[in-house]
């Protein structure tokens, strides 16, 4: 954005296309969600998360860009609501005491995936750091969301009523 001439392989490309994946991979979400009224609180988060990732996208792409007090801020306050959502589906739903396996019913297993590309998005604003100036707020920002992607997903396969499979550890030799 800043009319720098770069790679598309670029590590700060890399970064905000996949910022751009995660964004996409939410509005499959989207689109598979039925109106009921477990799920509405579900599509306002996931509503709220893809404007961010758009202004996310924006800061990455610009290099000079400095992230304002009042931005931070915001995303300070996602973070704290990622928690406050992580805690409200959790104690709706069994314990979870075993890995699982990543599926369920088509949103549930879509936010599985999404929860995946937020990690990469995560690992990868990592890698960008050690070379380049980004604020630690977005990546503390992606840190959280990836949990909550995974809450969500359990969340959304508990009230469909879809099974979680749990992975009992056997290793395969």
């Amino acid at each position: 954005m800043d009319g720098t001439r770069v790679s598309k392989d670029d590590m700060r490309v890399d970064t905000y296309g996949s910022v751009d994946e995660l964004n996409s991979q939410l509005g499959v979400v989207l689109a598979y969600l039925q109106d009921t009224p477990y799920e509405e609180l579900l599509k306002k988060d996931l509503l709220s998360i893809q404007k961010d990732l758009l202004t996310i996208g924006s800061l990455l792409s610009d290099p000079k860009k400095k992230v304002t007090e009042k931005t931070t801020k915001h995303f300070d306050e996602q973070v704290e609501l990622f928690e406050k959502r992580i805690d409200e589906m959790t104690q709706q739903m069994p314990e979870l005491k075993n890995f699982i396996l990543p599926g369920g019913g088509k949103p549930g297993a879509l936010l599985h995936m999404a929860r995946t590309v937020a990690r990469r998005v995560e690992r990868r604003i990592t890698t960008l750091v050690k070379k380049e100036s980004v604020e630690l707020v977005i990546i503390r920002y992606f840190n959280r969301l990836s949990d909550l992607l995974f809450t969500m997903s359990r969340y959304i396969n508990y009230k469909e009523g879809n099974q979680e499979t749990i992975w009992t550890g056997e290793i395969i030799e």
